[in-house]
């Protein structure tokens, strides 16, 4: 893959561009690549370059991205002002549950639709999911479609004001611990140790809810990047963004590692099944 400045607005150009309508509602959707269908949902404020560039390494490792725009302006660096707005504008939207315990944000019926169109139009054996930030337990909602096969949460920081809370209701979760098991499915999850967001109890909670179904993965502080964008420096001013904004693009980083252990867990669900 090219190498991309991330201090520069991504024109998003290899990405095609659909207006994806379902369930009368209409959303932009950036595809690209081929294979089974990976679901990238991205971190506040909205689809960063860094953003971008992972769905990149998904679709180069064999997989057809499907990235919704949910939030923000797609492919900008994201600034403070510009950033702090589209996060207040989000914790009043009606799509979100930004500070609700034991519910799901409405947006998650729109993305289940989205992952049954995705593996309609994909094929192979299902469909893979990463939510990130304020996305990130969406991928978790999202079992409830028989087409998910490949969860993955990054950072998960909904509910904000409850850091042990869960932004899915009771009944959901527990239909989604009985998919597991009945399928013998996985979740994987990463945050920062130090994550003012996405804390130790929150792993917890998910932990006590899935058993050994949920997987686990916390980073050191110290494998972050600090090198980032206004927003990310200044409004979040921690270790967050495992496969963004905080990754080190070097080989052998703690996150380059979470990295290639998602894209494996993919392949594994999705790619090794249709062969």
């Amino acid at each position: 893959m090219p190498e991309r400045s991330m201090k520069e607005d991504d024109p998003l150009a290899d990405f095609d561009r659909r207006e994806v309508a379902l369930d009368d509602v209409a959303r932009r959707v950036y595809v690209a690549g081929s294979g089974p269908a990976v679901i990238v949902m991205s971190e506040m404020p909205g689809i960063s370059p860094e953003v971008a560039r992972f769905a990149r390494w998904v679709r180069d490792a064999g997989f057809t991205v499907y990235m919704p725009s949910l939030f923000g302006r797609d492919g900008a660096v994201p600034g403070v002002e510009e950033g702090t707005a589209v996060v207040r504008q989000a914790c009043v939207s009606a799509e979100f549950r930004a500070l609700a315990v034991n519910q799901s944000s409405p947006v998650t019926q729109w993305l289940r639709a989205l992952a049954s169109l995705a593996h309609r139009e994909c094929g192979g054996p299902g469909v893979g999911a990463i939510g990130m930030c304020f996305t990130g337990n969406f991928a978790l909602t999202m079992m409830l479609e028989p087409a998910m096969l490949a969860p993955v949460l990054s950072q998960p920081s909904l509910p904000l004001n409850d850091p042990a809370g869960l932004e899915i209701s009771p009944e959901e979760i527990k239909a989604v611990r009985e998919r597991l098991e009945r399928e013998d499915l996985t979740v994987m999850a990463y945050r920062f140790a130090g994550d003012r967001f996405c804390r130790a109890e929150r792993f917890a909670a998910y932990a006590a809810a899935l058993g050994d179904r949920f997987v686990g993965r916390v980073l050191p502080d110290s494998a972050a990047n600090t090198d980032v964008a206004p927003f990310s420096a200044i409004r979040v001013a921690c270790p967050h963004s495992v496969v963004t904004a905080h990754l080190i693009d070097e080989v052998g980083e703690p996150t380059i590692a979470a990295r290639d252990e998602i894209l494996s867990f993919f392949a594994q669900r999705l790619l090794s099944k249709s062969r």
